[in-house]
C-alpha cells in the first residue's frame, strides 16, 4: 500500500509540474517574461501558491525547450537572444514560409486559404480591442497555418523545433507596434495574392514582412538582444 501511495504522489506532483511548465511557457511566449529576466523558484511558487519541486522540474523542461538557460550561481533566466540568433531565426522563416506558399499556390485548393483569412479577421478584431494577446495567438497560427496548408510533413516537423522562438519573438515585436492594424493589413496583402495565384508576389509580400519585422526586432528590442560580435574575436 506504500508503494501505491508513493506512487501517486510522484503522479500529481509531475502533473503539478506540467502545469507550471504550460503557464510559465504561455508567460514567456506571450512577452510577459522578457529575454534575460530572473525566473525566481520562490516568487514563482508563491505567485501560482505551489511549492518550489514543481517549479524546479518545470524550469528543467523550458530549459530543454530553449526558452530559459540556467546561469551558474544566478539561477535561471529567459534565454536572451543574440544576433545571430534572430538572424538565423528569420532567415529559416523566409526560406520555409516562402516554400509554403508556393506549394499552396500550386496546389490550387483556393479554399483552403479561408483558414488564413479567418486568423486575419481575428487579427482585425484584436487590434479593434486593443488585445495584444489575441493579436499575438493569431498572428503565430497564421504563419503556422502556411506551414500546414503546404502538406509537407517533413517541413511541419522541422517548423515545430522553431515556432516556439518565433512566437516568442513575434510577441516581444508586436508590443513595439502602437497600430495593430498595420500588423493585421500585412497579412491581408498576402493572402490577396495567395487567392490570386500569385506566387512571386505573394513570397515578395510574406519575405518583406518577415524581414522588415527582423530588423524592427534587432533595431527596437536593445537589452533583450546579446551583441554576439565578440565572441568571434575570442
Amino acid at each position: 500500500m506504500g508503494e501505491r501511495r508513493s506512487t501517486l504522489r510522484q503522479i500529481g506532483n509531475q502533473s503539478l509540474s506540467d502545469q507550471a511548465a504550460t503557464i510559465l511557457r504561455r508567460a514567456i511566449l506571450n512577452g510577459q517574461f522578457k529575454p534575460g529576466e530572473e525566473l525566481n523558484e520562490t516568487d514563482l511558487a508563491e505567485q501560482l501558491g505551489i511549492s518550489r519541486g514543481p517549479i524546479r522540474e518545470a524550469l528543467r523542461v523550458l530549459n530543454t525547450e530553449g526558452l530559459t538557460e540556467t546561469v551558474p550561481y544566478h539561477g535561471t533566466r529567459v534565454r536572451s537572444f543574440t544576433l545571430n540568433d534572430i538572424e538565423e531565426l528569420y532567415s529559416m522563416r523566409v526560406l520555409m514560409e516562402t516554400f509554403a506558399v508556393e506549394r499552396i499556390i500550386e496546389s490550387k485548393e483556393t479554399d483552403r486559404i479561408a483558414e488564413l483569412r479567418s486568423y486575419y479577421e481575428n487579427m482585425v478584431a484584436a487590434a479593434e480591442e486593443n488585445d495584444l494577446q489575441s493579436m499575438n495567438e493569431n498572428d503565430r497560427a497564421f504563419h503556422d497555418a502556411l506551414i500546414d496548408l503546404s502538406k509537407h510533413k517533413l517541413m511541419a516537423s522541422l517548423w515545430q523545433m522553431v515556432a516556439m522562438r518565433v512566437q516568442q519573438i513575434m510577441a516581444i515585436n508586436n508590443q513595439r507596434f502602437s497600430d495593430l492594424h498595420e500588423i493585421a493589413n500585412n497579412h491581408l496583402e498576402i493572402i490577396e495574392k495567395i487567392e490570386a495565384g500569385k506566387t512571386e508576389a505573394a513570397c515578395s509580400l510574406l519575405r518583406d514582412h518577415i524581414v522588415t519585422a527582423g530588423e524592427i526586432l534587432v533595431e527596437a528590442m536593445g537589452s533583450f538582444v546579446e551583441d554576439d560580435t565578440t565572441e568571434d574575436d575570442s
